[in-house]
């Protein structure tokens, strides 16, 4: 019905009944069926509290755009980084599909836990992990879950694991922008992310995408990490950019965002990976990176 013509003015209904809703509120919203707005925003608040035995200080998300530019390689060694300055760090795996974690570091043995809650595999050099190559019977096994699913796991990760004194956690996301990064920055109390890259320019399409993702969800980016940038030759000790050139700078400047490392092609990298000995890499790549993590964690002391 045309409101003209029944004479009706709608907005002036809606604020008159939003005024007796408010006065007769008993700010009980269990028992109430109204739809007002504060119970809008208390339905959309989804953050999880971690387990009430669990002590994190710092909670760095490494994200991609895509998949294949080494963000898992990246989230090993900033915790292997972070664990040699003498912090102790953990890896949340909320990559649930594409678990890599547990094999860069050798881990064989599953998670154990008790009726208080699962604990981590920690490491040879002390690194709390969880993944869900972990739990699963063997490591091959297909995780073939449903969206919604492996978004709870991750959330479980968060709220049922006992993570022990923690001074950094880092969460291996999926690479995109779909359930599960929406997941973890909805639920979890993230103090910011780094986003990995690689040169190609079809990749700084995807990382802007990646990047605009984390600033609709208020989340702090600390800045971006450019991965197989340059490969430099052991004969000549020339770099050679395998990619082509890269692009990392046009993307850092066009969010005003920080590069905070280059990491070369070495293939001693990536056969620390396939030895599970990523604890050992030998390089001081992401040292910048740790720098920054470091003034934050310090910051938070005084």
């Amino acid at each position: 019905m045309d409101e003209a013509v029944a004479g009706i003015d709608i907005d002036d209904t809606i604020m008159e009944g939003a005024r007796i809703m408010s006065e007769q509120c008993n700010q009980n919203c269990s028992s109430c069926s109204e739809n007002c707005e504060e119970r809008k925003e208390k339905k959309n608040d989804f953050s999880e509290k971690p387990h009430e035995m669990s002590s994190i200080r710092k909670v760095i998300g490494i994200v991609s755009g895509k998949g294949g530019v080494g963000k898992s390689l990246v989230t090993s060694m900033l915790a292997v980084t972070m664990n040699r300055m003498g912090y102790h760090t953990a890896i949340l795996d909320a990559d649930v599909t594409g678990p890599s974690i547990p094999k860069a570091f050798g881990i064989k043995e599953k998670a154990s836990g008790s009726e208080l809650g699962l604990l981590p595999v920690k490491t040879k050099t002390g690194i709390d992990i969880m993944s869900v190559n972990l739990l699963l019977q063997n490591d091959t096994d297909p995780v073939v879950w449903r969206g919604p699913i492996i978004g709870n796991m991750v959330k479980q990760f968060w709220t049922d694991v006992i993570w022990s004194d923690v001074d950094f956690m880092f969460i291996d996301m999926p690479p995109g922008t779909g359930d599960v990064p929406l997941t973890v920055f909805q639920s979890i109390a993230v103090d910011g992310i780094i986003v990995v890259t690689s040169p190609q320019e079809l990749v700084s399409m995807i990382v802007s995408k990646a990047v605009k993702m984390a600033e609709m969800m208020n989340v702090p980016i600390i800045g971006l990490v450019e991965n197989m940038s340059y490969f430099r030759c052991p004969d000549c000790d020339k770099e050679h950019r395998i990619y082509g050139d890269s692009h990392i700078d046009e993307i850092a400047e066009k969010h005003k965002l920080k590069v905070l490392a280059k990491l070369p092609i070495d293939p001693k990298i990536s056969a620390a990976c396939d030895k599970g000995m990523i604890e050992l890499f030998d390089g001081d790549w992401l040292n910048p990176v740790a720098q920054i993590l470091q003034e934050r964690i310090e910051e938070d002391k005084n």
